[in-house]
Parts: C-alpha cells; sequence; structure tokens
C-alpha cells in the first residue's frame, strides 16, 4: 500500500515518542499521529492511546519524500467517526480492489451483510477492515463472507447469506 493524502486508513499503534505516535499503515514506512491530531485533545487532555491499538483515521501528510503523518479529525476539528477502534473487534486484510468494492456508495455485500446480523464495519483504503459483531462466532462468519467476497458473484453470495441466515 502506498499512503495517498486523504485516504482513510486502519493503522496500528506500534510506538509511543513524545508527543507523536507510529502507526504501522501497511506502507513501506511508518506513519506519525501527533497526539494533538483527535478532537478534543489539547496538552493537558491528552487521547488514552496504547501500543497495539487500532486507530481510523485519514492522511493529512502523503508524499514519497516525507515520512506520512495522520490525523483523526476532519477540517472543522470534528472526529468524524475517525479516532481510536474498539478492543473487541476482529482485524483483517484483503486486496485493494476488494476494499474500493466495499468503498462504493451502493455496495450490494454490505447491503447484504446487514441483513444477516447488526454489526459494526471499519474500511480502511490500505486494505485493512475491522468487523464486530454481537458474538464472536458471527464476527467470524461475516470476516469469512467478507474475504470470500471477492471472488463471488452476486448470484453466489446470496446463495450463501441464504444458507447462513436458514432460509
Amino acid at each position: 500500500y502506498v499512503p495517498v493524502k486523504g485516504d482513510h486508513v486502519i493503522g496500528i499503534v506500534t510506538a509511543k515518542a513524545g508527543d507523536v505516535f507510529k502507526l504501522d499503515v501497511g506502507g513501506s514506512e511508518q506513519a506519525s499521529l501527533s497526539y494533538l491530531a483527535f478532537e478534543g485533545a489539547t496538552k493537558r487532555n491528552r487521547p488514552n492511546v496504547q501500543v497495539g491499538d487500532l486507530i481510523y483515521g485519514q492522511f493529512l501528510v502523503a508524499n514519497k519524500d516525507m515520512e506520512p503523518e495522520m490525523v483523526c479529525i476532519d477540517s472543522s476539528g470534528r472526529s468524524s467517526g475517525m479516532g481510536l477502534i474498539g478492543q473487541d473487534g476482529f482485524l483483517f486484510k484483503v486486496s485493494l480492489g476488494l476494499i474500493r468494492k466495499l468503498l462504493a456508495p451502493k455496495c450490494d455485500i454490505i447491503q447484504d451483510l446487514s441483513q444477516l446480523y447488526p454489526f459494526e464495519l471499519v474500511l480502511g483504503m490500505n486494505g485493512r477492515i475491522w468487523v464486530k459483531a454481537k458474538t464472536v462466532q458471527q464476527t467470524l462468519i461475516l470476516v469469512n463472507i467478507l474475504e470470500a467476497s471477492e471472488y463471488m458473484t452476486a448470484e453466489q453470495r446470496k446463495q450463501a447469506l441464504a444458507k447462513l441466515s436458514g432460509n
């Protein structure tokens, strides 16, 4: 994955160095994230971020000559869904092509899955997906369907979902 300015990605915190967190975003080098790049963060009110945490953010700086820099706030200082990702979900990697397909405005795959179980989903342009359903079993079923959906036709996917929902 090559970082692109404005891309929303999922990063894994690998280190805390002073005022900056280092994140693995799946690129050739780590991205940096200032502790002030969170909604409501001040010098006194720092976000509670630990090594190993998952962060959903976007690239503020991304070019070949500089270290990629991430933020978890939009231009108006709001988090808009970015920031620390919950602990109990499941993170896995898929191809960048599948991510683009899932991020398309009218994605059938996500609409079909939402009829199966309620779940939370975070999609990163770097090919990482974080998913969480009510139970571990449901979460893993969703992971398997998302991974397989890249190679399934819409008809095959509907048949697979029908089997799971017991219809």
